[in-house]
């Protein structure tokens, strides 16, 4: 089911999949993350699952692997294909979280990994996640942690360096208390905290541009300034990461905030 997006939706959606399978191939080096998500948050037999930016559904097969019913929905349509390839009886939707296509109290878990602060208003489709998790469920929200330990932030600075500095620095969700302070406005109760961390690994100096190359700002570089220069900072962005035989391995730390609803 195809819905029209409204809020940040139809904004980032075409970047996100503009490159759907070279996404759709970092995703899976994301395993980790998902199975922390689950081990913290219990999420077995029966489960009712969303996943707000469910990209190309690597979680959501994971959750199906452990007897949860899963569904997802995403401003990507092209990523939301890939998914539909993985789970063809899953419910997937595209869709803007901030305008979430589901009846109030319907899901026992519901989470969001890097995806949240990508709406235009993060409160608003915080606000959404808790309205359609029933009464005393898990909303689980990833972020980026600690920049000094996330290769990915180097990859990050030196795409944006190349386009017009307009957007507004986010805030450091990572740091105590600051994405706690977000979800109560939303009307979460924050109940845990935790952290994980991983390395992405890639064959070769290839494999690691067709990957993060497929990143939105990535996208939205390119398409300012052209492929090479873009190319050319984040090879140099991850250089430091860049082992004798010409492998990469990018590590980087996840936050992680579990919520219960009210």
């Amino acid at each position: 089911m195809t819905l029209a997006l409204a809020g940040s939706g139809r904004q980032w959606g075409p970047l996100w999949g503009s490159r759907p399978y070279d996404w759709a191939s970092i995703e899976v080096q994301q395993r980790p993350t998902y199975d922390a998500a689950i081990a913290r948050t219990g999420l077995g037999t029966g489960d009712r699952v969303l996943d707000i930016g469910c990209g190309s559904g690597v979680f959501l097969e994971a959750a199906t692997a452990h007897g949860a019913h899963v569904a997802g929905v995403d401003a990507s349509e092209t990523l939301l294909a890939i998914a539909r390839s993985r789970l063809p009886e899953a419910d997937l939707r595209c869709a803007d979280m901030q305008f979430l296509p589901f009846e109030d109290d319907r899901f026992d878990v519901v989470t969001g990994f890097n995806s949240f602060f990508f709406a235009a208003d993060m409160v608003a489709a915080l606000r959404e996640a808790g309205r359609v998790a029933k009464p005393h469920a898990t909303v689980l929200i990833q972020v980026f942690g600690d920049p000094d330990k996330c290769s990915l932030e180097a990859v990050k600075l030196a795409v944006m360096g190349l386009l017009p500095s307009e957007a507004a620095e986010p805030p450091p969700f990572w740091r105590p208390a600051v994405l706690e302070g977000v979800a109560r406005e939303a009307g979460l109760e924050p109940q845990e905290v935790f952290t994980t961390a991983w390395a992405y690994e890639f064959a070769d100096e290839r494999a690691a541009l067709t990957a993060l190359l497929a990143a939105a700002s990535a996208v939205v570089a390119v398409g300012m300034v052209g492929h090479d220069p873009v190319a050319e900072a984040i090879l140099e962005a991850i250089r430091p990461c860049r082992r004798e035989d010409g492998s990469y391995s990018l590590p980087n730390e996840w936050h992680f905030l579990r919520c219960g609803t009210r």
